[in-house]
């Protein structure tokens, strides 16, 4: 089928709609840190858990509060079977400002408003080539970049406290959306003959969707290293900045979750290119760049998560580690795309 020229016109218009909607709520989420905040709708800072959590990461964490559940006469007296309840800390957020809350409340609305937009380009683009709009490194750009901002509305509105992530979301996301926009750009095309198959909508979707997964996590990531640095007492010039941001302990624990959540979806992106690409080239597997580099970021992930699980790993280490993982991702990505050959040649550059 023919391309339809106009869907592409529309598909171009609302990317360049969904920059502009990006930027404002980036520029808003930088006044409100600026201004400080302690808005109820985006109130940053988490409880910070358990005194034992707390211990674990040498992080000074409440006394956990007893209460008592139950009482047993034992004979010789009663006997209270308590259990421990977090005690929860009021987070102190640097500045009470209702100009910081005005902003704060817009950045939101300003995210909404680009990731429609955001959707829109998406949405056009794939009717536009009546396939689905993921298909070289510009449409795979935009689509992970979607799934990124999605992730975090998704996290915004489900729980109410993360508009703390809302800054680097935004850039990350205004970044890659501007880079594919300007750099990687490419016009509607039908797909090329090996791509001719239904692999493509199960494949590389469960790949775009676990890219956008990885990036919330390494955001997270990114972030506990900088304020545990913080409560050790480092960056002391942005103290008011660091107290708008959960405790290191819910940080790490945040991207752990995602990573935890997101992986299977991961593993099974690998496993569902191999069954495609034994139908397309007649083998499962054949150490192609792309699928060396898609089981390096497997191996990096499940490393992290096994020494989490089985050696109690949190805090820096485990960081660096997952630090390491989306490295992987990024060169996957820009470098297998770029500058190495195979048969996933597919940029479109």
């Amino acid at each position: 089928m023919s391309i339809n020229e106009n869907f592409a016109h529309y598909s171009n218009l609302f990317i360049a709609l969904a920059l502009v909607g990006y930027a404002a709520a980036f520029f808003a989420y930088c006044g409100e840190w600026a201004f400080g905040t302690s808005s109820r709708f985006g109130k940053s800072v988490e409880k910070v858990g358990t005194a034992a959590e707390g211990v674990k990461l040498g992080k000074q964490a409440a006394a956990p509060k007893v209460e008592a559940v139950n009482a047993v006469d034992g004979g010789n007296g009663v006997t209270v079977l308590t259990r421990a309840v977090a005690e929860e800390e009021e987070p102190t957020i640097a500045g009470d400002n209702l100009r910081a809350e005005i902003v704060g409340r817009f950045a939101v609305m300003a995210t909404f408003i680009g990731f429609a937009f955001h959707a829109a380009g998406v949405l056009f683009r794939g009717l536009a080539a009546h396939r689905v709009p993921w298909a070289n490194m510009y449409e795979f750009s935009c689509a992970a970049a979607l799934a990124m901002s999605f992730a975090y509305l998704v996290l915004l509105v489900l729980r109410k406290k993360v508009r703390w992530m809302g800054l680097p979301v935004t850039g990350i996301v205004l970044l890659t959306l501007g880079i594919a926009y300007t750099l990687l750009y490419t016009d509607a095309e039908e797909l090329v003959p090996a791509l001719h198959s239904y692999w493509l909508y199960i494949h590389v979707t469960a790949a775009v969707i676990s890219t956008g997964a990885f990036g919330v996590a390494t955001v997270a990531t990114i972030l506990y290293l900088l304020k545990s640095a913080n409560e050790e007492g480092g960056l002391r010039r942005f103290n008011s900045t660091f107290d708008r941001l959960p405790s290191s302990v819910a940080l790490d624990r945040t991207a752990y979750r995602v990573i935890a959540f997101i992986f299977p979806l991961w593993t099974f992106a690998i496993m569902a290119g191999a069954v495609w690409a034994e139908k397309a080239w007649g083998r499962y597997w054949g150490w192609d760049p792309k699928e060396t580099w898609s089981f390096i970021v497997w191996v990096v992930y499940a490393a992290y998560l096994h020494a989490r699980a089985t050696h109690g790993w949190k805090g820096k280490a485990a960081a660096y580690v997952a630090l390491i993982a989306f490295a992987c991702v990024l060169f996957n990505y820009f470098g297998v795309n770029t500058l190495l050959t195979g048969k996933h040649s597919y940029a479109g550059l």
